[in-house]
């Protein structure tokens, strides 16, 4: 058994979850488990679906499997069968309870917008308005795209130099 693996004790909690899949023609399907296995590298990890090792097999089926047990309620039921069974072993405080940070939503300040009832924005650099998640960069000056200049000449004005004609 490798490190990221489930082992038996742990299969058997949630294995009514995974029924085994009849297949009609073609290749049996990849037990559950070993499904389980590689998503379980895959998030323990961090590494880009198409790392995953050899031994778990091809990464696509180990994403389909993945994606589906998602959508259709799967992972969600065996971590609520999980919860209920930590909560009646007395083992999940439940004001104690985790919140993941990346979806907190951020105040307006944090994105440099001004702060509510303030009558003025804080002035934005143009590295900020390229994009607020990144830190700022030497090269600013050459990855700000498509931001409109702030010295636009004023239309009556003429911006060409004059030609100069010889006589």
């Amino acid at each position: 058994m490798h490190r990221h693996e489930l082992a038996d004790n742990e299969w058997d909690l949630i294995k009514e979850y995974f029924p085994e899949r009849a297949t009609k023609a073609g290749r049996p399907p990849k037990p559950a488990r070993e499904v389980l296995n590689a998503i379980f590298w895959e998030l323990r990890t961090g590494a880009p679906w198409r790392d995953l090792p050899d031994r778990y097999g091809p990464w696509q089926t180990t994403y389909h499997w993945f994606n589906s047990w998602r959508k259709d309620g799967t992972i969600d039921r065996v971590l609520e069968s999980l919860q209920v069974r930590l909560d009646k072993d007395g083992k999940i405080d439940w004001d104690l309870w985790c919140i993941d940070g990346s979806s907190v939503r951020a105040s307006r300040s944090a994105a440099g917008a001004g702060k509510k009832g303030d009558p003025k924005s804080p002035q934005t650099t143009r590295w900020a308005a390229r994009a607020a998640d990144s830190g700022p960069s030497s090269t600013w000056l050459l990855t700000a795209t498509a931001f409109p200049s702030p010295f636009m000449s004023p239309q009556d004005k003429s911006t060409t130099r004059p030609s100069s004609k010889r006589r």
